[in-house]
């Protein structure tokens, strides 16, 4: 009795905390989504990520460890378009009620890329759609979702203008990236470049040897001096067109994955940023 009343007196006085209120749990299918969604959710979520950094989420494969998690999740953030077409399998597979959030659903432009936060006006969408899907699941927590959305969509519209204008230092006819697949399709049409790739959307797909023949041809023809490795792909192509076309590899861009935290693309912010001051350099350098 005397133990019990003691208790009581300690949690009263704020010795002894209360249990904590389960934090809600929260899947993202990648790690661009993930960073994302750890802006708006900040320490009233427990994320769980699918594929990390560095690493292809259109060859994704689920372990035994995903499925838990996955199974007890509420709510699932996916990007949609077939870049994570696994997640409703998964979903299924594992009998979880979460709510799948497919982010890109609100995107009307380049029907069929899924590459659409390479745009950071998009990225904004994206938040925006994060934000409702925790509210939704956690009513209590609405204020700090709302205010933390809002806080970083306004660094999203800051990185949006500051990319614009880095660009200026670029010559129109200078615009011109080559890169191992078609994921910046979306940042070319915001931000007014032209990128050509070996691949297509997907790394699942290869590209014949007339293909990267007649990109030689076209890389030689046009005279363009912006050629890239990506993150999430092998480098023996790029490598073998630099070679034959005497291009120098501008770098590395981060397309469908983050960096490692320790790297340059450790948030999206960063991968924007990262990516926009490599082919600002590349381009103007060339011009």
């Amino acid at each position: 009795m005397m133990r019990r009343a003691f208790a009581i007196l300690l949690l009263c006085v704020g010795l002894v905390a209360p249990a904590s209120a389960e934090r809600l749990k929260v899947i993202a299918s990648f790690s661009v989504i993930a960073d994302m969604a750890r802006e708006v959710g900040g320490n009233d979520i427990e994320l769980t990520v699918l594929v990390g950094p560095d690493s292809d989420a259109h060859v994704f494969q689920a372990n035994a460890e995903h499925a838990r998690a996955v199974s007890t999740a509420r709510v699932f953030l996916a990007n949609g378009r077939g870049l994570d077409a696994w997640a409703q399998r998964l979903l299924k597979a594992t009998g979880s009620r979460a709510s799948l959030v497919t982010l890109s659903d609100h995107i009307t432009t380049r029907p069929g890329d899924p590459h659409a936060w390479n745009d950071a006006r998009n990225a904004v969408i994206y938040v925006e759609a994060i934000r409702k899907s925790f509210v939704a699941a956690s009513p209590a927590d609405a204020q700090a979702f709302d205010r933390r959305a809002a806080g970083y969509t306004l660094r999203l519209r800051e990185l949006d203008a500051s990319i614009r204008k880095g660009f200026t230092r670029v010559p129109p006819d200078s615009r011109k990236v080559i890169t191992t697949h078609d994921a910046f399709g979306f940042f070319a049409e915001a931000y007014g470049l032209r990128f050509l790739a070996p691949m297509g959307l997907s790394t699942e797909n290869q590209p014949s040897a007339k293909a990267v023949a007649t990109l030689i041809t076209q890389i030689r023809r046009e005279k363009i001096r912006a050629l890239f490795l990506e993150n999430i792909s092998d480098s023996r192509l790029m490598t073998q067109i630099a070679r034959e076309t005497h291009v120098r590899i501008g770098g590395k861009l981060y397309s469908d994955a983050l960096s490692p935290p320790e790297g340059p693309a450790g948030t999206y912010i960063d991968l924007m940023r990262h990516n926009a001051r490599l082919l600002t350099e590349a381009m103007a350098g060339g011009s």
